[in-house]
């Protein structure tokens, strides 16, 4: 191993993976400190930048804001993120979505990654034609909730 990376993942205050790439779309929890009280605010947009410099690794996130696009950039390893949630995974084949800043409406989306499956969801025992579930917390048919 390098001596730099040893040094570095020393240094590290958070070991955090990174689950997203460019295009997603990311919820960053953020903690505020102001004055002796601390809060988290959420911060919603698309990836349009990750910038892999080791310890100071940043991503920066791109948002519409009362239709003024908002861009801010959070590193990594920081301890402020509380957590990283990924909301929608995005089809992107550049690197760095500049070309998203003059765009707005629709054609600054992107579009959503789809499982290389094909289908969406395997056919359960209730799904094979011919049958039909029965449902036994329902009164059958022709009865009316009294008569049960």
């Amino acid at each position: 191993m390098d001596i730099m990376q040893e040094i570095q993942k020393k240094i590290m205050p958070v070991d955090r993976k990174i689950n997203f790439e460019i295009g997603d779309t990311v919820r960053v929890h953020y903690r505020i400190v102001e004055g002796n009280r601390e809060r988290i605010q959420v911060y919603e947009g698309i990836v349009i930048a990750i910038d892999n410099k080791g310890v100071s690794k940043t991503f920066t996130v791109r948002k519409l804001s009362f239709d003024v696009g908002v861009e801010r950039i959070f590193p990594v390893f920081s301890t402020r993120i509380a957590k990283i949630d990924v909301v929608r995974k995005g089809k992107a084949r550049r690197a760095k979505l500049y070309y998203l800043r003059e765009r707005t409406g629709k054609s600054a989306k992107l579009r959503e990654k789809t499982s290389k499956g094909g289908k969406k969801h395997s056919a359960a025992a209730t799904d094979v034609p011919g049958t039909h579930a029965v449902d036994e917390a329902a009164p059958a048919e022709g009865t009316t909730p009294q008569e049960s």
